[in-house]
């Protein structure tokens, strides 16, 4: 799967896929799959993993195709998307696969985010009581090795404390692990052996829906315009819980594309349901529109079971 298609309906294709008899997967490579494969391996050191996410170099709401125009095509890409690697959209569609998978939530709409210079401060800058309650999906920001994935463990043996400060991952209770790389287009070799040998998915939903990716507003919208989707001029996408997105009746970015406005819509407001005219006959919708009926949220138990299930050995 797409990081489109596994943040907006990955948990209902995963039901039908397992109902089929088939695999379905996101890839090693990408960074969801690059934290994934690292978090399993720290889970079979027997420690335990209570965030993980993103490297990011930048973050910019405002970028639009025009901003972004001379870079795609000097790295001959398209150009919405790479406005949508630019503007937030496909870093929070990538946490939010991984928010699936893992049953982690986003601390709060949007992640925090922080800035520091290396990786491993990240120990210090989540808020640890959120860590140890729901596990989080985060960025760090500008940080070094400046690509790759991270997974922050928790420890409070004092044995392993002991061991881990001697090999250098600092005093604890929170420590940092990373991959100083991914390489989508030479690790999917391994998500395929892996599906094909082995029938396990590197990276699947293990549940409903965690987080979803809500669409907010660029700049202030007008009734009557037609939003022009992931990677354009109009929106821009934000990882939330997706109990708090449903309660809002949050449009997710994924099916933003075509739909009309009834009302105006100012700057960084989250576009609801209740703002657009949908576009009809969307087959995308029809299983979104399914999957909310299969998992509603609205309990905050439905969202503390995929992470006990993670814990407990269920690892996606």
């Amino acid at each position: 799967m797409n990081a489109e298609l596994d943040s907006l309906i990955g948990p209902i294709l995963k039901t039908k896929a397992d109902e089929a008899g088939v695999v379905i997967t996101h890839t090693d490579g990408d960074e969801p799959g690059v934290a994934m494969t690292l978090l399993r391996y720290l889970r079979t050191l027997g420690l335990r993993p209570v965030a993980a996410g993103n490297i990011k170099g930048m973050v910019d709401y405002y970028r639009n195709p025009e901003t972004q125009r001379a870079f795609a095509a000097r790295n001959d890409q398209d150009v919405m998307k790479v406005t949508s690697f630019a503007d937030s959209t496909k870093l929070s569609m990538e946490t939010t696969v991984l928010a699936n998978a893992t049953g982690f939530h986003a601390g709060r709409r949007g992640m925090y985010g922080p800035a520091c210079k290396d990786v491993r401060e990240m120990a210090g800058l989540l808020p640890a009581e959120q860590m140890l309650a729901t596990g989080l999906v985060d960025y760090a920001l500008g940080a070094a090795p400046h690509t790759g994935a991270f997974v922050i463990v928790h420890e409070d043996s004092a044995l392993k404390q002991v061991q881990l400060a001697y090999y250098k991952l600092g005093d604890g209770p929170f420590y940092v692990f990373y991959t100083p790389f991914h390489l989508p287009h030479i690790q999917i070799a391994s998500t395929l052996g892996r599906a094909f040998v082995h029938r396990d998915a590197t990276v699947a939903p293990i549940g409903g829906p965690v987080c979803e990716v809500v669409a907010v507003a660029k700049r202030d919208l007008k009734a009557g315009e037609r939003l022009d989707g992931i990677g354009g001029f109009c929106t821009y996408g934000l990882i939330d819980n997706a109990a708090a997105a449903r309660a809002m009746a949050a449009l997710p970015i994924g099916l933003s594309d075509g739909c009309v406005l009834r009302r105006d819509v100012a700057k960084d407001r989250v576009v609801a349901f209740h703002d657009v005219i949908s576009p009809p006959g969307r087959l995308a919708e029809a299983l979104w529109r399914e999957q909310n009926a299969r998992w509603p949220h609205g309990a905050a138990e439905s969202y503390a079971s995929p992470m006990r299930r993670l814990e407990a050995g269920g690892v996606g």
